[in-house]
């Protein structure tokens, strides 16, 4: 069974929440139309101070609206768009697929999966001890991150919300999905 788009956003400017649309385009090969994050090399603030020359891999940041349900159980109301993502789904496990998963949204867009989000201190100053809750340690120490996932535009096209969202696996071993 198909997941859906529950929300998407963008934002022109380098701000940590992305205001709501009723529509995006995403752009083959450079991310959403408008968005301070689109581009062929990377975009985010640290990353550039990295490398700016550097592919980028986080074009697109989708989250899983389950994550919205359990920071509300936690006592952390968080909508969608508030913690910078550009797409927000339900019905799909986004965490468990791996590295070179295909996402269909809606009739055209395709959007192939590079990693995790790798959450920062920012999310601390939207609301106070949220980090602890998207990034912790399982039982045998390992970091779990659960701020949603990146990818990279490989088909554009309009998204709204109520699109579907279809997975297309990749053939060969699956590589877990790691930070990017």
């Amino acid at each position: 069974m198909p997941g859906s788009v529950v929300a998407v956003s963008s934002n022109g400017e380098y701000t940590f929440s992305k205001p709501v649309r009723a529509e995006i385009r995403l752009l083959e090969g450079l991310g959403v139309e408008g968005d301070v994050h689109a581009g062929v090399t990377v975009k985010h603030r640290s990353r550039i101070a990295q490398d700016p020359t550097a592919p980028n891999l986080r074009q697109v940041h989708l989250i899983h609206a389950e994550l919205f349900d359990d920071l509300a159980a936690a006592g952390f109301a968080v909508a969608p768009g508030e913690l910078g993502e550009n797409v927000t789904t339900r019905g799909l496990d986004l965490l468990g697929l791996p590295v070179g998963a295909l996402l269909h949204l809606g009739a055209q867009a395709v959007v192939e999966v590079t990693g995790l989000r790798n959450p920062c201190a920012q999310i601390d100053g939207f609301r106070r001890g949220l980090l602890k809750q998207v990034v912790h340690r399982d039982e045998n120490g390992g970091l779990v991150r659960r701020a949603g996932i990146m990818g990279v535009v490989r088909a554009g096209g309009p998204v709204r919300p109520g699109d579907a969202v279809t997975v297309t696996l990749p053939q060969g071993p699956h590589r877990p999905l790691d930070r990017v």
